[in-house]
């Protein structure tokens, strides 16, 4: 049958797709509203369309019903997709999943993951990353990043370690640095003239 003034047909519908609401795709007309995913029915465009011959999909579903099958196929990076495929009719046999042990999960990696390994060494208690200050390479709270001997305040410009524990510059100049004639003490004592 001619094709009398009208444009081309619809790949969805078959209906005549007029130039203001057409769309093309894998050489084939859309009514822009037609233009969907055919198994999940959502709206597609032209950087989320996938075209399989003369079916359109959104890439989610065409990799689903056309992509590689089997464990190591995500949808993205590091992605675990328990998507079985049922709703497309596909079905694929799934490996037997190994039985886990009756013992509690792993306790390090609990405690990595939320920070609760990482003691203070002042306090005891866990330091989590809201409150953490690190320095001799062990992490503090910040109201225990303090100094030994006279209790000021830490930064990473006035902070020295000794044996694990911290102090500022000055207490731990006076108590560890050199000593002698000449580095702020006497150590050798002076006669009295009578």
């Amino acid at each position: 049958m001619p094709n009398l003034g009208g444009g081309a047909k619809c790949g969805a519908c078959e209906k005549t797709v007029y130039h203001a609401e057409e769309i093309q795709c894998n050489g084939r007309s859309f009514h822009k509203t037609c233009f969907h995913c055919m198994a999940c029915r959502k709206a597609l465009d032209s950087t989320t369309v996938a075209a399989h011959e003369s079916e359109i999909y959104c890439k989610v579903c065409y990799g689903r019903r056309y992509g590689p099958k089997g464990i190591g196929y995500g949808q993205g990076a590091g992605c675990l997709s328990t998507d079985t495929g049922e709703h497309l009719g596909l079905q694929f046999q799934q490996s037997p999943k190994p039985a886990r042990s009756a013992t509690a999960s792993n306790p390090s990696k609990f405690t990595a993951k939320f920070g609760a390994s990482e003691k203070c060494p002042r306090c005891g208690k866990s330091v989590y990353a809201a409150e953490k200050v690190m320095g001799g390479g062990k992490p503090w709270h910040k109201t225990c990043f303090r100094c030994a001997i006279c209790g000021k305040s830490l930064e990473s410009t006035n902070v020295t370690d000794k044996d694990g524990e911290l102090y500022c510059k000055v207490c731990y100049a006076k108590n560890f640095g050199p000593t002698g004639i000449g580095f702020g003490g006497l150590t050798q004592q002076v006669e009295k003239k009578e």
